[in-house]
């Protein structure tokens, strides 16, 4: 026997009881689940975690299977426990698989679950299969699987019995109709959706009251409390029902009638008033019952953005050398000239003056920005979160993705359009000047595999530091797809040779390898040769973005009263570029016959 606390207990199986389709339940056909614990759920609802009511202890037994049942203590869970404590719902049923049939006789199964059924519905042993959905739309039975109902009612458990003593209160004189007065108006509401839930959608179960209606001890035993007061108690049918009381009731309706409840003093009494029929098989009938359940709620505080990966922004925006004024002057002495070179003196010969030339670049600022409005009647009414911090917050992220862009890349627009961001004022390192930047070009052949262009890639940026000269560690900015290929490039025996991150940046001697998503695809003409760029070796100390007093970003708020809009603007006034000759290596691919 079971010794753990529990709340009612019963018949999940009986052995050797002949159902009415004629099979029968040997003994031990249900051994394997002696003494596991499966889910107990309201009616076989097998697809919504709120039909879990809590669990059962099963044992098998000489009779049959008995099960231990405890509830759980979700809102359902409570509820269920009401209805079986007045006697409302008094039956068991199981979901069993595996099912294996000599004959007539069930010789094998396994139990998945017990489910709580309402009394009545089916008041003898049955056997019902499920039906397998065949793909020319034809449906079958599988003998395999099914529900099992014994028809037995339910033992609750009282202070100081055992489990298996019969005391189940079953009063003769109460009715259903009594006890279902005696509930809260707000219990009587969740009964009533709950149910007619699961009545209105099994019409097997219609099926099997109607051919029990004519059984005199149903007709008898739906006085008692254990039956429900939605049980079917007609003999007519549903149609004939549904003509007797016109359109199934609207949720409005149905709404007005159970308010009214306690004032007219009950169900029947409250559907005299509004004049409405009390037919109990049609008060089950909700339209849009849905409007019962909660409303659904977001996961988060705000809506979440739909973006393209933005890890790599903050590292260039605080990776890169900012200065209080926006005017950048380079100037350079180019020293490296055979006339700048020190020179042998011979007796009696002039001595000449050294030679070399100046070189200078000057960037000035430009202006970003990012503007947006929101209708004051549309801020007022998000009661749910802060919209105007949500809108301003996307503004500051937008901004910086543009800023760092323009940084590596460029903003990739054209020249023709208005909102291209000069790149005389922020100058891209991937196409600036060949006295800043290394310009690293690898020859792919045409069949060559994604292996043999990792394998070329990481040879042709170690060979550039030949000629680098920026400052410090760089690191190496670079398309995703890029460094997928290198992180998979395999030796002749088929191993991974970079089988980390960590591993590639050390064979690549920088500090750290950032993926850049605005990378992917990129391609350029450089005098008739088409490049596709891999990714950028800089070390962003040596790009400088400048700002006067007053031109670092800024946001601004303004309201327009006659359109009652509040509009937001948020713009920076900077310059950018490298400051110091060779200081990046720009690493692209080339395909034979680009070259025109």
């Amino acid at each position: 026997m079971n010794n753990e606390p529990f709340d009612f207990s019963g018949w999940a199986t009986r052995a050797n009881l002949k159902c009415s389709d004629g099979r029968t339940i040997l003994k031990d056909a249900f051994k394997i689940n002696d003494g596991q614990t499966v889910p107990l759920v309201w009616d076989h609802i097998h697809n919504q975690p709120d039909a879990v009511l809590g669990h059962a202890v099963l044992e098998n037994r000489e009779e049959g299977v008995y099960a231990y049942c405890s509830f759980n203590d979700t809102e359902n869970g409570k509820l269920a426990k009401t209805l079986v404590t007045h006697g409302d719902v008094a039956a068991l049923s199981i979901f069993a698989n595996q099912l294996k049939q000599r004959g007539s006789d069930v010789m094998h199964g396994n139990i998945r679950e017990v489910s709580l059924v309402l009394a009545g519905a089916n008041p003898g042993a049955s056997i019902q299969s499920v039906m397998k959905h065949g793909d020319d739309g034809t449906d079958t039975e599988d003998p395999e699987q099914g529900v099992i109902y014994t028809g037995e009612t339910i033992e609750l458990v009282h202070s100081g019995t055992e489990a298996g003593a019969d005391t189940t209160e079953k009063p003769d004189d109460e009715t259903v109709e009594d006890v279902f007065n005696s509930m809260s108006d707000k219990q009587k509401t969740v009964v009533y959706a709950i149910i007619a839930n699961a009545l209105n959608t099994d019409d097997s179960e219609n099926k099997e009251d109607k051919g029990d209606k004519d059984d005199p001890e149903n007709k008898k035993e739906d006085k008692v409390v254990k039956h429900n007061v939605f049980d079917k108690d007609t003999e007519k049918t549903k149609e004939e029902l549904e003509k007797d009381n016109g359109d199934t009731l609207t949720h409005s309706e149905m709404n007005a009638i159970i308010d009214d409840m306690k004032r007219y003093g009950g169900f029947r009494e409250s559907c005299k008033q509004h004049d409405v029929k009390y037919v109990p098989y049609l008060a089950h009938g909700i339209d849009q019952i849905d409007y019962l359940f909660p409303d659904a709620k977001t996961t988060g505080a705000t809506p979440e953005f739909i973006k393209r990966k933005t890890g790599w922004v903050s590292k260039v925006m605080n990776g890169v050398h900012h200065t209080p004024f926006s005017r950048i002057k380079s100037i350079f002495a180019d020293i490296t000239d055979v006339e700048a070179r020190a020179r042998g003196y011979v007796k009696g010969k002039l001595k000449l003056e050294e030679v070399f030339g100046l070189l200078k670049r000057t960037t000035t600022p430009t202006t970003v920005y990012k503007k947006q409005k929101l209708d004051r009647d549309d801020v007022v009414d998000i009661v749910d979160f802060d919209a105007v911090s949500w809108v301003k917050s996307e503004m500051r992220e937008m901004l910086d993705e543009e800023l760092a862009t323009a940084y590596l890349i460029g903003d990739g627009r054209t020249s023709a359009s208005d909102d291209k961001i000069n790149e005389q004022n922020i100058r891209p390192i991937w196409t600036d000047s060949e006295l800043f930047v290394i310009n690293k070009v690898v020859d792919v052949a045409a069949n060559a595999t994604n292996d043999q262009k990792a394998h070329d890639c990481i040879r042709g940026a170690i060979q550039s530091y030949e000629d680098y000269e920026g400052s410090g560690e760089p690191t190496f900015f670079m398309a995703p797809g890029d460094l997928t290929n290198m992180l998979l490039m395999e030796d002749t025996t088929g191993r991974v040779i970079y089988d980390t991150v960590e591993k590639l940046r050390t064979a690549l001697q920088v500090k750290e390898i950032v993926t850049v998503p605005a990378m992917k695809g990129k391609i350029r003409i450089v005098d008739g040769e088409t490049r596709t760029l891999v990714g950028i070796i800089v070390n962003l100390a040596d790009y400088n973005v400048g700002a006067d007093k007053g031109g670092a970003v800024n946001m601004f708020d303004d309201f327009d009263i006659d359109y009652n809009q509040q509009k937001y603007l948020i713009e920076t006034r900077c310059s950018g570029a490298l400051t110091k000759p060779h200081s990046a290596i720009v690493l692209e691919t080339k395909k034979p016959g680009t070259n025109t």
